[in-house]
């Protein structure tokens, strides 16, 4: 006798649909015995949004740029989420100062995303820091060498 699988690997739209919509409803009724199952399908409809919905790589400014235009957020709210003053949220927005990590934890709560979203290098753009490769050193103190 041959032994059906309940779930297997998401194939179709309309099976990941299908999926979604069980999961939903496992996830409601919250059930112990549930748990597996909710497991299993999470890790079937990650893996086909892994293969089928893959967003390109934003560097966390343009991440943060557009989900302050997808929440209709001004430079103004980050300075009251960040608790930053309007020049370090200009700074941020123009490249020109990395994301602490503070700030880096406040944006992830915010709009309830993985810190290494934020946390990825990506290029600044003020003098002094341009000759550091990548925004985490941006909050290092710099020393700045005057010729005497």
């Amino acid at each position: 006798m041959d032994k059906v699988m309940k779930y297997k690997i998401i194939k179709t739209e309309r099976q990941y649909d299908k999926y979604c919509k069980a999961l939903e409803d496992l996830v409601f009724k919250n059930l112990k015995k549930d748990q597996d199952e909710i497991e299993l399908l999470t890790l079937l409809i990650e893996k086909y949004d892994d293969e089928n919905y893959q967003t390109p790589e934003l560097d966390p400014i343009e991440l943060l740029k557009s989900l302050m235009d997808e929440h209709k957020m001004k430079a103004k709210d980050l300075v009251n989420i960040l608790n930053l003053s309007k020049g370090t949220v200009s700074k941020i927005l123009n490249y020109q100062t990395g994301l602490s990590k503070e700030t880096i934890r406040k944006l992830s709560d915010r709009f309830k995303l993985n810190q290494e979203a934020f946390n990825r290098p990506y290029k600044l753009k003020d003098p002094i820091n341009r000759k550091y490769r990548n925004a985490a050193l941006m909050n290092t103190q710099k020393k700045i060498e005057l010729p005497v």
